[in-house]
């Protein structure tokens, strides 16, 4: 299949080494849309819950790098979604640029794994406009009820979103990831300290489940595995 259950409402749509979600609740929220494209397997996901594209009537953007905008035209121009965007990444995409200069973390294998991702990444997609513009933390009307996080470091427009049902779920975008089945942070970074600070925030967050850009979700004390791998966050409330 190509789109798998986390936990009730919620489908990971897996798109080869990046992932996009469905949140079905009060239509359907889609959360990234995945390489230039992915829209067609997108849409074959949908179909597989027995909905439509026009079911679709939320995209949230996490970010403005190509496998997370890739097939965001597209998906609009189906589906005729109302799409969300930080302001930062927006004014980008606008105008079909999808990359910022970046590097590797810290350490051989981040260096390997950043040279690998990116060889013959292009750093254009489709120009897309974005509908509603966010600049700081807020709460969305999408899905009775979603919260927009700041989270800057791999990108400086670089949001979560926290879902309030099933004592928390978290689309951590491309903050963390869980390659190789360990959770860890991105391998590439616009500010790495900022990055850094992200992960203690998001560390002192209240929530069960955690999904991610790349690597399978964590379903169950996502914010304690957390917590452990990023300790000194102090626990609070979005």
């Amino acid at each position: 299949m190509a789109v798998t259950q986390v936990v009730a409402g919620v489908y990971q749509i897996a798109l080869g080494v990046v992932n996009a979600f469905l949140i079905d609740h009060d239509g359907l929220t889609l959360i990234d849309t995945g390489t230039p494209g992915s829209a067609p397997r997108i849409l074959a996901a949908v179909a597989e819950l027995g909905r439509r594209p026009a079911d679709i009537t939320q995209i949230l953007v996490t970010h403005l790098h190509g496998d997370h905008t890739g097939s965001l035209a597209a998906l609009k121009a189906a589906t005729g979604a109302t799409v969300w965007m930080h302001a930062a990444d927006a004014a980008l995409v606008r105008e079909g640029v999808c990359a910022r200069p970046m590097r590797p973390a810290p350490g051989l294998v981040p260096w390997a794994m950043y040279t690998l991702m990116m060889r013959g990444t292009s750093p254009s997609v489709e120009a897309v406009e974005t509908d509603r513009l966010l600049d700081g933390a807020a709460e969305l009307p999408v899905a009775s009820g979603i919260s927009a996080i700041p989270a800057p470091g791999h990108s400086l427009g670089q949001l979560a979103f926290l879902w309030p049902h099933h004592g928390g779920v978290l689309f951590a975008a491309d903050a963390a990831a869980t390659m190789g089945g360990q959770l860890g942070p991105s391998i590439v970074f616009e500010d790495l300290d900022e990055g850094g600070r992200t992960l203690l925030r998001l560390a002192a967050l209240d929530f069960e489940v955690a999904c991610f850009g790349h690597g399978k979700p964590i379903v169950g004390d996502a914010g304690g595995a957390f917590r452990r791998r990023w300790p000194g966050a102090e626990r609070a409330r979005v």
